[in-house]
C-alpha cells in the first residue's frame, strides 16, 4: 500500500515537472518573440566588421539608438540625430554640450541600458561598445534580435580619441566629415604650438581630479587630455610621465605627484566634487604645492575626462584661455 501511494506521488511529481518546463518553454518562446519582433529584413544594406563580427546595417539609418558613452555627441557631430541614447548617471547633458547637442529620449545609462524601451521605439540602427566585457555576449544577442547593432571598439584603457572618432566615422559612412573635423583639430594643435612657443618645451602642465569615491587622481599621457597636451608639446609631471591613462587614489602624503607649474583640476561638475575639493583645500599638504602658491590651479569641466570631439575642442579652448591669454 505503501509502495502504490509513493508510485503515485511520484508520477504526480514527473508530471509536474513536466509541465512546469513546458509552461517555462513557452514563457521564453513568447518573449524571445516579443523581442525580436521589431527585426525586420534590412535591405540595401552595407556591411559592417566590428567587435562581434559582421553587420549589415541601414545605408542611411533614419531611427539610430545609441548606448555607447560618449557616443551621443560625436554621432550629433558626425551630421546624424539619434532618436534616442544612454546617460551618465545624473548628468544627461554636460555643460560643455549645451547649445551644441540636443538631448535625446533616454533609455537608461550606460552599463544597464533599458532593453525594453529600445524595443518598443523600434531602431533601425543600434550603436554599443565593448567596454562592459562580462555582458557583452548577452546583450548583443539582445540587442540584435531587435536591431542591426554594431559593437564599437572601447576596451580599457581606450584606443586614442582619434581612432575611436574615426571607426564611429566608418561605421556610419560618414569618413570625410570625420576627416575635415580631425584636420580643425591639427589646426589649432598648430596653432597653440605657435602661440605657446619655446615655453611648451619646459612649461610642466599637470591634470588631476579628486572624488569622494576614488580619491586623487592624476592622469597620463594615455588619456584623452594627456594625447592632446602631447600633441602639443607639452611637459607634464615627473608622476605623470609614461604610458598611461589615469593612476586613482594618490595618499595625500604624495600629493606633490600633481604638482606643476599649471595644475587643471577636473570637476564632474558634481555637488559631491566641490565639498570633497573644498575638503582637500584644507590640507595643510595643499598649501605647500608650488602651483597653489602661484595661483595656477584652474578648475575645468567634466570635459577633460571625454573623448568626443566636443570634449577635445572644449579641452583646446582651456588651453588657449589659461596657457596664452592669461598666463603671465
Amino acid at each position: 500500500m505503501l509502495v502504490s501511494i509513493s508510485l503515485r506521488r511520484l508520477t504526480h511529481l514527473i508530471l509536474l515537472s513536466i509541465l512546469t518546463a513546458i509552461l517555462v518553454s513557452a514563457c521564453n518562446t513568447t518573449r524571445d518573440t516579443n523581442i525580436s519582433s521589431y527585426q525586420q529584413p534590412v535591405e540595401n544594406c552595407r556591411s559592417v566588421q566590428h567587435v562581434m563580427g559582421s553587420t549589415c546595417i541601414p545605408r542611411n539609418p533614419q531611427r539610430l539608438v545609441n548606448l555607447a558613452a560618449d557616443g551621443l555627441a560625436n554621432i550629433w557631430a558626425l551630421g546624424i540625430r539619434p532618436i534616442a541614447s544612454t546617460y551618465a548617471p545624473g548628468s544627461p547633458i554636460p555643460k560643455y554640450l549645451q547649445g551644441k547637442v540636443e538631448q535625446v529620449e533616454s533609455v537608461g545609462d550606460y552599463k544597464t541600458p533599458n532593453l525594453e524601451k529600445v524595443l518598443k521605439l523600434k531602431p533601425d540602427l543600434i550603436i554599443y561598445d565593448s567596454q562592459y566585457e562580462s555582458q557583452l555576449k548577452s546583450i548583443y544577442k539582445q540587442l540584435s534580435s531587435i536591431a542591426p547593432t554594431v559593437i564599437l571598439n572601447t576596451p580599457f584603457p581606450p584606443p586614442p580619441w582619434i581612432d575611436m572618432f574615426e571607426e564611429l566615422a566608418t561605421v556610419l559612412g560618414k569618413e570625410e566629415v570625420s576627416q575635415q573635423l580631425i584636420a580643425q583639430y591639427w589646426q589649432r594643435v598648430e596653432k597653440l604650438k605657435q602661440a605657446l612657443g619655446d615655453r611648451r618645451q619646459t612649461l610642466e602642465v599637470s591634470i588631476a581630479n579628486t572624488s569622494s569615491e576614488y580619491g586623487i587622481w592624476s592622469y597620463g599621457e594615455k588619456h584623452f587630455s594627456g594625447s592632446i597636451l602631447k600633441d602639443i608639446g607639452l611637459q607634464r609631471p615627473p608622476a605623470q610621465r609614461g604610458d598611461f591613462f589615469y593612476i586613482e587614489n594618490i595618499s595625500q602624503e604624495k600629493i606633490s605627484d600633481i604638482d606643476g607649474d599649471v595644475l587643471f583640476f577636473v570637476s564632474w561638475e558634481r555637488e559631491d566634487d566641490r565639498k570633497t575639493l573644498d575638503k582637500l583645500k584644507q590640507n595643510p599638504l595643499w598649501s605647500q604645492l608650488e602651483v597653489v602658491q602661484n595661483n595656477k590651479v584652474y578648475v575645468v569641466g567634466t570635459h577633460w575626462h571625454n573623448s568626443d570631439i566636443y570634449a577635445i575642442n572644449a579641452i583646446l579652448d582651456d588651453l588657449e584661455t589659461y596657457l596664452v591669454n592669461r598666463y603671465q
